[in-house]
This record gives C-alpha cells, structure tokens and sequence, in this order.
C-alpha cells in the first residue's frame, strides 16, 4: 500500500443522485415521491412546511463541513493519515466529502460492508477484521484481479487465520496485504501477546497468497472515559503496538514502508502521541481509523473526543409531542428504531410551535420503547400536543443505520439528501 490518495467513483455518485424517491424513505414527502434525489434537492424544501414527517433525522450543512475541514487540519498537524471507519455512516456521498478532505482510504468491519464500498469504487480498504470465509475471500481475489487499482488489506490475529487465508487463496494472481493485530486481556480480537504476534508474522512471511505491510489494533477496548485509568491504559496499549512494530521491522518482517493503524473517535490524540516520532530508517506511516468525528454528538463523543471543543454535532432528530398524559409526562414520536440509545438518551434541545423556534431547557428523555420517548416535564414546561421538540444525539454510529435518507439542512432548509446503505 501506498500513501497516494483515495478516490471514488464519480459515476457511481451521479447514479445514486439518479435514484428516485418513494415510499420506502422513511419522513419524505409524498410530494417527492417519483423525484430523483438530485431533483429533490433541488427543490429546497422547508422541513417543517413541506411535508416531512415527524421523526426525522437531519444533518446541519455547516456543521458537516466544519468538522471535514477541523479533523482534516488536525491529522495534518500530528503527521497522520484518515482512513475513517465507513461503518459509521455508510454513506458515499459523505466518503467523497471525505476523500475531498484528504482521506487515505477508508476502514470496513465486515465483507458486506466492503462490497458497498467497492461499489462505489473506493480505492483503498482496509479491512479491520479477520477474513476467513472462503466466499468472501474467493469475491476479493476477483475484485483485486478486476482493478489493479484497488488496495487492500486486512488483519490477521492467529496463525489459523493465516491457514485459512492461504488455503482459499493459493493461486491467486495477487497477494493479499495483511496487519499483524495486536490485542490484549480485556480487549477485543487481536493477538494477547507479543509471542503469538510474532508467530503470526512468520506464518504470513510463510504464506504464497500473503503480505505483511503492518500492525494494527484497536485502543478503544481499553478505556471508556477520559479517566486518568482509562488514559493511562490505552497508552500502555499502545506502547505494546510500538514496540511489536520496531521488533518485526527489526526482523526484516516488512519490505516496504510499514503501515501501523489504531485509533478510533476517543483516543486518537494518544495514537497520534505515542504511533509517530519513529527511529530513524523507519518509513512508517501512521493512520486513524476515525469515524464518528464527521457528524460528532450530543452524548458520548461529546464528552470523550479529543476535539470535543472543537468538533460540532451535525445529527439533530425532530419528533412531535403525541401525547401528554400527565403534567409531568409527554411523549415524543420517535423510539429505538429511529435514534440511538446504546450510548445515552436523546437531549431535548430546541422546541417549535407556530413557525417559531424556541430552547428547551430542563427536560429529559428518560426511556425509549420501539417509537415512543418519555419525556419528563418540568413545572412549567410550555410544551403541548402537536409540538415539534428538537433532539440532540449520542453516537452517530447507531442513527445512520435506522436511515436510508437523511436531509441536509441549512437552517429550516432542506440543501440536499444523504443515502446510507445498510
């Protein structure tokens, strides 16, 4: 793998903008029904005026951009590169706002995944995961054998992975690039100690159908907060990362430059910290796996990001007052299949009656069920029935997948729509 840059298909793009809406999208207007998206767009519809239902997920436009343009400035500051995790949004349309942010390439979890990924002509995948099943393996060779240009690589964190890889592999015209992953007690997948990781390198040098082009792992397994323990736990990770790099190079385990990748949304300035400054003769190149960072939160990024001032939420929900059963009770049109609740309720931000829009302060969603939330009021809450209540989100990797379109705002204004594939 090469540190040029990613691309997408344009093509692809112009096609999925080609599709046309219907009934399948959850909150369109029925007027769009029959309308492409480029043409929906268009139309600049009022989200509230023209026929929106409520629950609906929006992105907020400048805030989309300002946190391209805010991690982009970031990676190139600390001397690493992006290959954010397209699991948190799945979205295309926002991958090539990435690549048009610098993007190295981008992270899969799983062969489906990356088969959309293709799709859409990414060009460069790294797959954070172990690839064994044969049918998978047996669709990647094809595709590495139908476009030279596409690079790939995945992790390996047992010689039997190794075997297996090999076995389905043997014959093919191009070797498939492997990261030895490096876990730990706790953790997640990953070799626990450095004695397996190096019988791992072995048995890919071994291989005929494999490469070694790096380490990789993951530091989020390792804390949960930004505690002094949980800090402090994610830096001895890493260290462990570092040093299993310089033991393989040493080696003579790598032949070109050497890819080492970690870092999720939460601790990527540790990454940053401790996965750069490297020995002289070492041409390694550093990259994040970062992904929630392109939307942010109102919740748990919001509190653990390393550009937690920085970054803005860009994910808002709008659901509507269905009920007031008691003084102190309302309930909102939206439940667990319309907005996370893995990582903290949804914040009442923002209330609108009347074509006017007001802060809502003192409330609290305290549960979810399938599409109802519970709001507790407090004395004097001006909420009614029929009331569109703005919502704040936590982790945006568990809104994407409950929306196969989300509207682009520009204040009230609906500028474009985003289309995930789940």
């Amino acid at each position: 793998m090469t540190s040029s840059d990613c691309s997408v298909d344009p093509a692809a793009l112009a096609a999925l903008r080609r599709e046309v809406l219907d009934w399948r999208c959850k909150a369109i207007p029925s007027s769009l029904w029959g309308v492409s998206l480029a043409d929906a767009a268009k139309q600049r519809l009022s989200l509230f005026d023209g026929g929106f239902l409520a629950p609906v997920v929006t992105i907020d436009a400048e805030s989309l951009e300002h946190n391209l343009v805010t991690m982009a400035a970031w990676c190139a500051e600390h001397g690493v590169r992006l290959a954010p995790h397209g699991k948190t949004t799945m979205a295309p349309q926002l991958f090539a706002r990435q690549i048009e942010h610098g993007a190295w390439g981008f992270t899969a979890a799983n062969a489906s995944q990356l088969r959309i990924f293709r799709a859409f002509g990414i060009s460069r995948v790294m797959l954070a995961n172990q690839l064994v099943d044969p049918a998978a393996l047996r669709w990647l060779t094809a595709e590495l054998e139908r476009d030279p240009g596409f690079e790939f690589s995945c992790w390996a964190d047992s010689v039997r992975s190794v075997e297996l890889m090999t076995e389905t592999l043997r014959g093919a015209a191009k070797q498939v690039d492997i990261l030895v992953e490096l876990g730990g007690d706790g953790g997640r997948t990953g070799a626990r100690d450095e004695a397996t990781a190096l019988a791992i390198a072995e048995a890919v040098r071994a291989s005929p159908a494999l490469r070694l082009v790096g380490v990789s792992g993951y530091e989020g397994a390792f804390g949960h907060d930004r505690s002094a323990h949980s800090e402090q736990a994610v830096g001895d990770y890493l260290r462990r990362l570092r040093a299993l790099t310089i033991t393989l190079a040493e080696h003579g385990f790598f032949t070109g430059q050497i890819i080492v990748t970690a870092g999720g949304s939460a601790y990527f300035d540790q990454v940053a910290a401790e996965l750069t400054g490297w020995p002289d003769g070492f041409d390694v190149l550093t990259v994040l796996r970062s992904g929630a960072y392109v939307t942010h939160d109102d919740g748990f990024y919001r509190g653990i990001s390393p550009l937690r001032h920085r970054l803005r939420p860009a994910l808002r929900a709008w659901a509507q007052v269905t009920s007031k059963p008691a003084s102190d009770l309302a309930l909102l049109t939206i439940g667990k299949r319309d907005a996370s609740f893995d990582e903290g309720l949804p914040e009442p931000h923002l209330f609108r009656r009347d074509g006017i829009t007001r802060r809502l302060d003192g409330h609290t969603v305290t549960a979810m069920n399938d599409q109802h939330s519970f709001l507790e009021l407090p004395s004097g809450s001006p909420l009614e029935v029929g009331d569109w209540v703005g919502l704040g989100l936590s982790h945006p990797c568990t809104v994407f997948d409950k929306w196969q379109l989300i509207p682009v705002v520009d204040g009230d204004t609906v500028v474009d729509f985003v289309h995930t594939y789940f």
